[in-house]
């Protein structure tokens, strides 16, 4: 595993778990954190061993959002769209792409860049005294790094601009409402309820989550007719790999399948 300065990684069976280490300023996005986590999700698409990923944080925080104390290099004044186009956006790119399960494990404040960083993974548990805020608003911003895409196919175009253009705190139980959440657990139950989904997914099928991750981001862009034609060319490649091979023996076996994630 490579070495990271601000943030902390693991893996174990599969399991890999990426831990924002930003604490003293709530996890807040600054340039290094933003190309550490790139560089954590390169390793996740190449490593074979890896069959899921966790992203959380240290201390009381997910993660804030931007830092707004991070000078740019060179100083002057920061570039938004450059901020977006090179680090902000590449990093929700390389989540959504990557064809293995991706779950947040919310454990405080998830806020603007930070919220669209949880709302981008695949499947979401928070603590029960954890929040999303859209924060952008407070600062006269527009939400960035995916948070309108996300708002708007979690909950509808009237529910998203409420969230967006009020910024008010979502707290763990209206994020469930709202299917901004999969899941709440108590705050001290978070990290073994976590594992518990991560070792579920870890020993499943991975090809075919990374497809459903493919077939999940099409379907609300795309016709009917478009989504069948998707269906068949996915089961067809699904059809093609191992684990469904396997599956299909131990069914007829009458035994449960282990899968190999090929």
């Amino acid at each position: 595993m490579a070495d990271y300065q601000t943030i902390v990684t693991s893996l174990s069976e599969g399991v890999f778990t990426i831990t924002l280490n930003r604490p003293e300023v709530y996890n807040a996005f600054n340039e290094q954190l933003t190309t550490d986590l790139l560089e954590a999700f390169k390793e996740a698409a190449k490593n074979e061993t890896i069959r899921v990923v966790i992203v959380t944080g240290a201390g009381r925080a997910f993660c804030s959002g931007q830092d707004l104390k991070d000078a740019p290099t060179g100083g002057g004044k920061r570039s938004l769209r450059d901020s977006l186009e090179r680090r902000y956006n590449p990093l929700i790119r390389a989540i959504r792409k990557l064809p293995k399960p991706v779950i947040a494990s919310v454990n405080g404040v998830a806020a603007g860049a930070g919220a669209s960083l949880a709302l981008a993974c695949d499947y979401r548990i928070m603590a029960d005294n954890a929040k999303l805020i859209e924060v952008f608003v407070r600062i006269g911003l527009v939400p960035d790094s995916g948070s309108s895409w996300f708002l708007v196919k979690n909950c509808g175009v009237a529910k998203a601009f409420e969230l967006a253009a009020t910024g008010d705190d979502i707290p763990a139980e209206k994020a469930l409402e709202l299917s901004l959440t999969n899941q709440v657990v108590p705050a001290a139950d978070l990290e073994s309820e976590t594992l518990k989904i991560a070792q579920k997914f870890a020993n499943g099928p991975t090809k075919a989550y990374g497809y459903i991750k493919r077939m999940m981001d099409r379907a609300a862009a795309i016709s009917l007719d478009e989504a069948l034609d998707f269906e068949v060319y996915m089961q067809e490649a699904a059809g093609r790999t191992e684990d469904y091979t396997n599956a299909v023996e131990a069914f007829r076996e009458k035994r449960k399948p282990e899968y190999s994630g090929r």
